[in-house]
């Protein structure tokens, strides 16, 4: 009997397998779609696709050097203790090897890829684990930088996972900087790297917010308006304080400030450092706030 590509992606939606495999299914049982269904689900893909109907917000952040390409990558499983399992963390450090040997794209691009060491794509082994595992698996997100010296920071074996990357001049080992650094993003994750990257758009609407909140204030209300745009041009240099990580105090040393940190620490190592990015991610990341959107995310992801 033969199938069309029609048939190839009905075959998709009713089970959630990826394309080849559907294709491959077809052709293995002359285009009967029940037989095809029966296939896959004796090969276990649509047992593995059952299961990713299921929403995955535990896993882990990680973050690593791999081959000198720094990599931070979330993978979610279901449930916090398989998030601990060694064949979970092993095929999250895989991840990041792909991601670090093909720098992929986008994560669609990743999940295309030949997973590290294997001749599977990274969405074949990911079935794989979720056939191994009994749990749904996901890889979520992914970011990596190729130039400059990246530091990794992994907090709480993996509940956030931070990339710090500097443009380093001079011989000198940067890591405790970096390490410091990414530990600061960790703990506060401040909005912006740096009050340049503030548009005019945020820094108007903080403004408005400031001179409500003194109009409602009986106090303030009647003061003079130079005397409140004194007052607001005060607050907003608070504002990037908190949520500026360059302009922030730093937290191993309240004297100084980030940036200032990472100027000192470097001509006292007889070099220069610059902060040129980093990424941050927290396992599941605003589940606690927006379930339904988290969910709504992962449910996208699966084709759901």
């Amino acid at each position: 009997m033969a199938f069309t590509a029609k048939d190839v992606q009905a075959l998709r939606e009713m089970t959630g397998v990826g394309m080849m495999d559907c294709k491959k299914a077809l052709t293995e049982t002359d285009g009967d779609m029940n037989k095809a269904v029966e296939y896959l689900r004796e090969k276990g893909l649509a047992a593995s696709q059952k299961k990713a109907g299921r929403i995955a917000a535990e896993g882990m952040a990680y973050a690593a050097v791999v081959d000198g390409v720094g990599v931070v990558v979330e993978v979610n499983a279901e449930t916090d203790f398989v998030a601990k399992n060694e064949k979970f963390v092993d095929f999250v450090k895989g991840v990041a090897a792909t991601v670090a040997a093909d720098k992929p794209a986008d994560l669609e691009a990743l999940m295309a890829c030949k997973y590290a060491g294997t001749d599977l794509t990274v969405t074949e082994q990911q079935q794989e684990m979720v056939l191994v595992i009994g749990e749904n698996i996901k890889v979520r997100r992914f970011a990596f930088y190729t130039e400059g010296v990246s530091v990794p920071y992994i907090h709480a074996g993996g509940k956030i996972g931070v990339l710090v990357n500097l443009e380093v001049t001079g011989d000198i080992d940067v890591t405790e900087i970096g390490k410091d650094v990414a530990m600061q993003i960790a703990a506060l994750n401040p909005r912006f790297l740096d009050k340049s990257e503030v548009s005019q758009d945020v820094l108007d609407e903080e403004k408005k917010i400031m001179l409500v909140q003194m109009e409602n204030d009986p106090k303030m209300a009647a003061k003079p308006e130079k005397v409140k745009e004194g007052i607001v041009a005060g607050k907003l240099g608070k504002f990037y304080k908190e949520n500026c990580l360059l302009q922030q105090e730093f937290v191993k040393d309240g004297s100084v400030s980030v940036e200032q940190y990472i100027q000192n620490s470097a001509k006292a190592l007889g070099g220069a450092v610059t902060l040129k990015a980093a990424s941050r991610f927290e396992k599941g990341e605003g589940i606690e706030k927006k379930q339904e959107n988290f969910a709504e995310e992962i449910a996208k992801q699966l084709g759901k």
